[in-house]
């Protein structure tokens, strides 16, 4: 199957393309995580999509898998996540009917400038373990986020079983990702977090960047339509009419103008095809 009906729509049009649907209810439910929401992005593009297509999205915004869990009971029409092991099991599972990659941007380890681990200019890797052997305070959101567990991917990357390394240096936001910040902010610790969520927060006071640039801290986006043969009350051409669009080149160039700050946020990457 092609880029789901991408070709159809570059041809006839988006509005054409979603014709057919109920002119009653021109409008989605868009589940994500909360650092996209965060992170000010849809807040950007949603209003372009709307002005496009006369299609409204209402966003609900969750941990990753709670966002999976709800697009399971058929709680969303599309699902656009940063979890990509949970992404491609929800689809292998048969609650989403294709994924597809849409733009990355990259985890960086935030800590303090004065840097008590010595880590700054490390890889993640060796950044970890001297955290973890120094004992220096860092903070995890411990949320079952989609940062949560990439965080707990490189623990196993650097060889530490954090569960059982973690003592009273290692401390539980338990909350996003903005709260997570604040909190290192407080601790004078390190904190993992993606780099859109370090771009949108101000109160920094002594953090700054200290890991960046690793393969293994990208941070790859993925949307999914969930499937309308397990939940019929899912808006099929009108969810595949978000997904074509935020794939499609105008899509694609909208997540790119996006910045904060000056700088750009998403780096949209479309042309791979999902699992």
């Amino acid at each position: 199957m092609g880029r789901l009906s991408v070709a159809f729509a570059l041809s006839c049009g988006l509005t054409a393309a979603v014709a057919a649907s109920s002119a009653e209810d021109r409008s989605i439910v868009l589940a994500t995580t909360t650092a996209t929401q965060e992170s000010g992005l849809l807040d950007y593009l949603l209003p372009i999509f709307r002005d496009k297509t006369a299609i409204e999205v209402t966003v609900i915004a969750r941990r990753a898998d709670e966002v999976l869990n709800g697009a399971r009971r058929g709680e969303a029409d599309v699902v656009l996540m940063h979890a990509r092991p949970q992404e491609e099991k929800f689809v292998a599972d048969g609650f989403g009917a294709k994924r597809f990659d849409v733009m990355y941007n990259d985890y960086v380890l935030i800590g303090p400038k004065s840097d008590p681990a010595a880590v700054k200019g490390k890889d993640i890797a060796t950044a970890l373990k001297a955290i973890e052997a120094k004992g220096a305070p860092f903070v995890t959101r411990g949320d079952r986020s989609g940062t949560h567990a990439a965080e707990l991917a490189l623990w196993i990357v650097a060889g530490i079983d954090i569960a059982s390394a973690k003592g009273a240096w290692y401390r539980e936001s338990g909350r996003g990702m903005i709260a997570a910040l604040d909190a290192a902010r407080a601790a004078n610790a390190y904190v993992l977090a993606d780099r859109a969520s370090w771009i949108a927060f101000k109160n920094r006071g002594g953090l700054d960047i200290v890991v960046e640039g690793d393969k293994r801290l990208l941070n790859q986006y993925g949307v999914m339509l969930v499937n309308s043969e397990k939940h019929p009350n899912v808006k099929k051409e009108l969810g595949l009419a978000f997904i074509d669009w935020l794939i499609s080149p105008e899509g694609q160039a909208a997540i790119a103008g996006y910045k904060v700050d000056g700088q750009q946020v998403f780096f949209p990457n479309a042309g791979k095809s999902g699992g």
